[in-house]
């Protein structure tokens, strides 16, 4: 898929390893994503691909390396004061979205948009819920603002997220399996706002998925993770068409 890809690279990954206790999730992974690329991760369950996630943006602590997000390096260790200052800027310019929709119950979709920017970043409310409206519109979900999640089918849950998480303004976007807790015939409208993102926004994005279709046409990069490890990357046309590692085939042949 042909793209506004530059060389500057927004997410770093060095030598990243996680341990729970004494199992071992990642063993040392490398990657850089740039501007505007689509890296797709897959890999079966419990081979470390939501765990990196969880890793770039501190949702989980590193036992070993760094990560780097436009420019903010954060290493292993304490959380001191200097260190959370750092996670915390570094989340502010990534966001998330998690197979489950993790919306506030209690707030409209709306509210849910713009809560981040309010809190956050202290955007004023009008401005704030200004741009929500524009965002909400962007996810097909114009109609909806004045919803609370109850009343909003998973498919438009995961879309409120997605706008949620747009709302502060990341420079990169990670996404955590979003279609999985979906029924479906809802994956398609979620699977075609991400597409949207990276294809009108030129959004720069790390999903983890297995819908291999949307890898296809919308990737750049497929990365295949095996017990916390890279296996094989590379553009999909080689790795879906021309794969290298017997371990790579044998899962796509179990998924395709």
């Amino acid at each position: 898929m042909s793209s506004l890809i530059d060389g500057q690279a927004v997410v770093r990954v060095e030598n990243l390893h996680k341990s729970f206790g004494p199992l071992k999730v990642l063993r040392g992974i490398d990657m850089e994503i740039h501007k505007a690329e689509v890296v797709v991760i897959f890999g079966r369950s419990g081979s470390g691909k939501s765990t990196l996630l969880r890793c770039i943006n501190f949702l989980e602590d590193p036992t070993e390396g760094t990560v780097e997000v436009d420019g903010i390096r954060v290493g292993p260790g304490h959380r001191t004061r200097a260190k959370r200052e750092q996670i915390r800027q570094l989340r502010i310019h990534t966001g998330m979205v998690f197979q489950q929709f993790n919306l506030f119950p209690h707030m409209t979709a709306l509210q849910n948009v713009i809560e981040g920017p309010v809190t956050v970043k202290g955007t004023p409310k009008e401005e704030a819920r200004a741009v929500g409206k524009e965002l909400l519109a962007k996810v097909g979900l114009a109609d909806k603002a004045e919803e609370y999640p109850i009343r909003l089918s998973g498919g438009q849950q995961q879309r409120v997220a997605i706008a949620r998480a747009l709302a502060m303004e990341p420079k990169v976007m990670l996404f955590d399996e979003p279609t999985s807790a979906l029924d479906p015939e809802l994956i398609g409208e979620v699977l075609a706002v991400m597409k949207s993102l990276a294809t009108d926004m030129h959004m720069t994005m790390i999903v983890v998925t297995h819908e291999m279709g949307f890898a296809r046409e919308v990737a750049h990069r497929m990365v295949f993770f095996h017990e916390g490890q890279i296996i094989e990357e590379g553009p999909p046309s080689q790795v879906l068409g021309q794969t290298r590692d017997p371990r790579t085939r044998k899962f796509l042949d179990a998924v395709l």
